[in-house]
């Protein structure tokens, strides 16, 4: 017996290997400060884990509609109408075993096999390996501080082939957390809507953004592909849930793949998330978005003292895209002699592409200013 040869495209994670080592030091006792994974430290909101709890009580725990309970999908779309003056029918809607559940969903929409989807070099690596999961191609695109590490709706010009099915965005974007303007986001709209594509927009870190608007790409357009997710701004990771909004016209088909790829949503988690867009819950989560932009502001400022230089400041999510060429030429290997030395774990640019990914490092800052400080002290040290 052999594997499918789509596997080989499948690259795994270099920052689980430097995260195994992490828990081994740990197990050793040794105190280890996480900066590597991309998961919020703060806990689900109260008001969501009570949510939870009675929709146990009560017994959802059966199967649900494929698309996900109506009352979800209308609280989404009453978000977007309240938060963004964005008017969704909740048919669009569909509820989603997480988020990666979501993208799995809406490139099997759109991508056949042989053809190339667009996307940023460096991004967040499973975009790649969804694609060639589907037989496609990613087609990534080298993107920089020139251009805030974003594709530009010029570039999607210029690199469409006659194989594109279309592209792939993130705004705000992991790894380098930076925001795609509404403006660049019909731009790009149109460039793939006059070559018969399909633009996919990845905001699953939509309203952790720090002096700009949070906004949405349906804003723009309504015949593209959203991504969203309850794990990253409503600190849901565990719960794996997540939402897509599509073109009215992709309805039935989405829901027909929807049934079948992963039958319905958790239902304790969709009755849970129910408590996502109450006013306190709201409140909460906007205390924390003020705390990561503390975290991001503190490390701003200290870490050009290590040599290490933010080639663009981020505007939203949770991370910094640094710079560290200055200390090394191989980000990888510092990053496990970082852990090895100092105990703190932090993400390799190979992770997310091949574009100068040997100078870059991603932060993200998911600790409390205090373990920051700390973990920049300890860098400090490693540089004498």
């Amino acid at each position: 017996m052999k594997l499918a040869s789509r596997l080989g495209a499948v690259a795994p994670f270099h920052v689980m290997a430097i995260l195994e080592r992490a828990r081994q030091l740990e197990a050793n006792g040794r105190d280890v400060i996480h900066l590597e994974v991309g998961e919020p430290d703060f806990a689900t909101p109260p008001t969501i884990i009570e949510a939870g709890r009675r929709a146990l009580a009560e017994g959802q725990v059966f199967y649900t509609p494929a698309q996900g309970v109506a009352p979800l999908r209308e609280a989404i779309a009453a978000h977007y109408a309240t938060a963004h003056g964005v008017h969704i029918d909740p048919r669009r809607i569909l509820v989603t075993p997480g988020a990666s559940a979501g993208l799995m969903l809406a490139l099997s929409l759109f991508v056949d096999a042989g053809q190339s989807v667009l996307m940023a070099d460096p991004t967040y690596p499973c975009n790649r390996h969804f694609v060639s999961v589907l037989g496609g191609r990613p087609h990534t695109l080298p993107v920089g501080p020139q251009t805030r590490f974003q594709p530009t709706a010029a570039m999607l010009a210029a690199a469409w082939q006659a194989d594109t099915a279309g592209a792939m965005v993130a705004t705000p974007g992991n790894p380098t957390g930076t925001t795609l303007s509404l403006s660049e986001l019909s731009a790009m709209a149109k460039v793939c809507r006059s070559r018969d594509g399909m633009l996919l927009v990845d905001e699953i870190y939509q309203g952790l953004t720090y002096g700009v608007p949070a906004e949405t790409a349906l804003a723009v357009a309504d015949d593209i592909i959203v991504i969203n997710s309850f794990s990253k701004l409503f600190q849901m990771t565990g719960w794996r849930l997540g939402w897509v909004v599509v073109p009215a016209a992709w309805v039935e088909p989405a829901l027909r793949l929807a049934q079948n790829l992963f039958l319905c949503p958790p239902a304790p988690a969709q009755h849970a998330a129910l408590a996502a867009f109450l006013p306190e819950t709201l409140a909460l989560v906007e205390t924390r978005r003020q705390i990561l932009q503390r975290r991001r502001d503190f490390l701003l400022e200290a870490l050009p003292g290590l040599g290490w230089h933010v080639p663009v400041v981020p505007d939203g999510a949770f991370y910094l895209y640094a710079d560290v060429s200055a200390v090394t030429t191989d980000s990888f290997a510092y990053c496990r002699q970082v852990l090895e030395e100092t105990g703190v774990g932090l993400t390799p640019g190979c992770d997310f592409g091949q574009h100068e990914a040997g100078r870059y490092l991603r932060v993200a800052y998911t600790a409390d200013e205090a373990r920051l400080a700390e973990a920049v002290a300890r860098l400090r040290a490693l540089q004498g």
